[in-house]
């Protein structure tokens, strides 16, 4: 039985991969920044004392306001992630960072295979990406687990807004010129466990969905599932919605590495999305 320490634990990937692990058998302690702030680097040598593997979860998520914020940004995804590489290195703890699909910089048209070199267009990215180099230089057999429009039950994103908006405009505009992966937070948390319990080399790994679409896509998609009419969701382009943090326009990931070392990959977007919408929707 491993006992597993999870950094943002609280968030909401840490919420489902905390339930994952817990049903495996192992042991977890869940974390949020009220219990470890991983920008203390005592705290994060006192906190991984005891355990087998560490999840960094913990992360400066709020994309838009680290443009202006990216120092702040900076500690946490970079300072912070080293400190928790540093200290699980020391004292031989496996790491799984998680990272992000804006460590690339959306201009390709065919998937990002998990050795394409990062170019970060935004602070948010360069600030993962700069998480990443840290890990893998204090850590190298540490996993750098990628990933890309995550959804769950345990917080803000995506597909719950849809679903909210659904109840308070008659039509929806979505752009429909950005690809990407809708990944299932609960998916990720069951690739990270099995990534782990493999016992796979140290290196970048990219934990998606199957399949690709827009967020106009997803967006009709959740309204198909839900029973709603997909005609009141219209299609528009980014330039109608302009943020100060330039999004990707393709965050396409490939997994051909898992399957390279056996692991299987995650199932197909639309399948997670109609199970997993019943308990959004709830």
């Amino acid at each position: 039985m491993k006992r597993w320490l999870l950094t943002g634990g609280r968030g909401m990937l840490g919420q489902d991969l905390a339930r994952v692990v817990e049903r495996s058998g192992d042991q977890v302690l869940v974390t949020g920044s009220a219990d470890l702030d991983i920008t203390d680097a005592q705290a994060v040598q006192d906190a991984v004392g005891d355990v087998d593997v560490v999840v960094n979860c913990a992360a400066w998520t709020a994309v838009d306001d680290a443009e202006t914020h990216e120092a702040q940004a900076f500690s946490i995804n970079a300072t912070g992630a080293a400190n928790v590489a540093r200290a699980c290195a020391q004292r031989g703890v496996r790491l799984v960072q998680i990272s992000t699909d804006y460590v690339f910089d959306g201009t390709a048209t065919t998937p990002y295979a998990e050795d394409t070199t990062q170019r970060p267009r935004s602070a948010y990215g360069r600030t993962k990406c700069a998480g990443e180099w840290a890990v893998r230089s204090l850590h190298p057999d540490a996993l750098v687990v990628r990933t890309a429009w995550l959804y769950g039950a345990g917080g803000g994103n995506f597909v719950a807004t849809m679903a909210r908006l659904a109840g308070e405009r008659d039509t929806l505009t979505v752009v429909d010129d950005q690809r990407g992966q809708p990944t299932w937070t609960v998916d990720l948390a069951d690739l990270v466990v099995r990534l782990v319990d493999a016992g796979v080399p140290g290196g970048y790994w990219h934990g998606v969905s199957a399949g690709e679409t827009t967020w106009w896509g997803l967006a009709r998609a959740v309204f198909e599932e839900a029973g709603w009419d997909p005609e009141r969701v219209q299609a528009v382009g980014s330039d109608q919605f302009v943020r100060p943090a330039p999004r990707p326009a393709y965050s396409v990931l490939g997994t051909a590495r898992l399957s390279e070392h056996g692991v299987a990959p995650v199932r197909d977007w639309a399948d997670a999305l109609r199970e997993a919408l019943p308990e959004l929707l709830a």
